[in-house]
């Protein structure tokens, strides 16, 4: 009797995930990004989406890709999901089929859960579901975009709520002087981490670094203290 197609699909998803890779159900602008940059970096990837034509515009982009229905245990067990380490759920225009998916996801004990959410309500539910690591790109995005239009920072990532990193011109206040003999910490509130002089690379900074006119320096500390001295000239 010949296999069933999910069976030979499995058979494939199970190599793919002692590989250590990452399965990404959702192929839509967000997670179609997010799959093909695993891939540039050496990831393999399963991705799966309801889609056909999805999937087949990403047939041969992506290590395997299937056509499956995500909020079915039997589909997601029979490609072997199961099996993954890491999961990551990117559906961004079906908030129930996110919902159903990331409950069957939890329910097969994946050990570490990725997922979109699209709107605040969306993320509470996930996050109340436990869903280990909830992202609203586009939140996120505008938030980072609003500190760069500002222009109080070349670029801006918040680590956790309250607690951020900024790439800034080094500001006049702390060039010339040894780090460690300004009062950058106990007056600003923040830690110079790396630098770079103009036309070399990345240096981490210690407490012997002296800045100069046109450095470049990331700094880390609570988000309101670190916006703060990005605006210091």
């Amino acid at each position: 009797m010949a296999r069933s197609r999910f069976a030979l699909f499995g058979d494939t998803s199970r190599r793919i995930a002692e590989a250590d890779s990452v399965a990404v159900i959702g192929l839509g602008r967000f997670g179609s990004s997010l799959a093909l940059e695993l891939m540039a970096s050496g990831t393999e990837v399963l991705g799966i989406d309801s889609d056909q034509e999805l999937v087949q515009a990403h047939n041969g982009e992506l290590t395997q890709v299937v056509r499956a229905d995500s909020t079915k245990e039997e589909s997601l067990r029979q490609l072997a999901v199961d099996e993954f380490d890491r999961v990551v759920v990117a559906i961004g225009d079906d908030v129930q089929a996110s919902i159903l998916t990331c409950s069957v996801l939890l329910g097969m004990k994946i050990p570490v859960i990725w997922a979109k959410a699209v709107s605040d309500r969306h993320a509470l539910i996930l996050e109340q579901l436990g869903v280990h690591h909830v992202i609203n790109p586009e939140k996120d995005m505008g938030r980072r975009v609003a500190h760069l239009v500002r222009g109080a920072a070349m670029d801006y990532l918040e680590i956790e709520p309250g607690y951020s990193l900024a790439k800034i011109a080094a500001p006049a206040s702390i060039q010339g002087v040894p780090l460690g003999q300004t009062t950058i910490r106990q007056q600003h509130g923040i830690t110079v981490t790396a630098f770079r002089r103009p036309d070399s690379e990345w240096q981490n900074a210690d407490n012997e670094t002296v800045l100069a006119d046109g450095d470049t320096a990331i700094i880390v500390g609570a988000s309101d203290r670190v916006e703060a001295f990005a605006q210091l000239r």
